[in-house]
């Protein structure tokens, strides 16, 4: 299983506009259809990788923990599905039907998206402010598949805590590790 860790594109740079088909509603949405307004969590994801579905249950909890709050959720996956067939579109809205997503899960073909947040993994978040400007990116939390160390999303659980407090989001922030993108060739 490779470990491929976040990029950590810099604090307080504005998130990257998009325009993405939902696999789940079958809409087109860009983020300023989607950004919440306090805060807006960017999740790189896919269906195959062990990562990703170590820490699916924890990050449907914290989409619902955070319903309501003014927090949306937006799951991105950005694989090259010829070649990873597991991360096809049609797969991708069943997998989201298993998982319980209650956030939409985008699907970016030209991988033209993942480039613009510089995302390296799967899992890889993010957390932009009201303004859209980045207050947090890396890992979920320190659990691993095969570490022993439950899920609790803490890292990000901390980082929206701050966000909706009005106080300063912890710059200290370690990387997520997961599989990396499949880039087309």
């Amino acid at each position: 299983m490779a470990r491929t860790p976040s990029n950590m594109l810099p604090l307080g740079v504005t998130a990257p506009d998009f325009n993405l088909p939902d696999t789940v509603a079958g809409n087109t949405f860009s983020l300023n259809d989607l950004k919440g307004d306090h805060a807006t969590v960017i999740m790189f994801i896919c269906n195959h990788c062990p990562f990703v579905k170590h820490v699916n249950p924890e990050i449907v909890a914290l989409a619902h923990d955070y319903e309501g709050k003014g927090v949306s959720f937006i799951a991105i996956s950005s694989n090259d599905a010829v070649n990873y067939p597991d991360d096809a579109p049609d797969l991708m809205k069943i997998n989201a039907s298993d998982e319980g997503f209650n956030f939409p899960y985008l699907y970016d073909e030209s991988q033209e998206v993942a480039k613009a947040y510089d995302a390296a993994c799967t899992p890889d978040f993010y957390i932009f402010n009201s303004d859209l400007k980045l207050s947090y990116r890396g890992q979920l939390d320190d659990s691993r598949p095969g570490n022993g160390i439950p899920l609790s999303g803490k890292d990000m659980r901390d980082a929206l805590t701050a966000i909706l407090n009005n106080t300063r989001v912890n710059e200290n922030q370690k990387p997520s590790i997961g599989c990396n993108i499949k880039w087309k060739a």
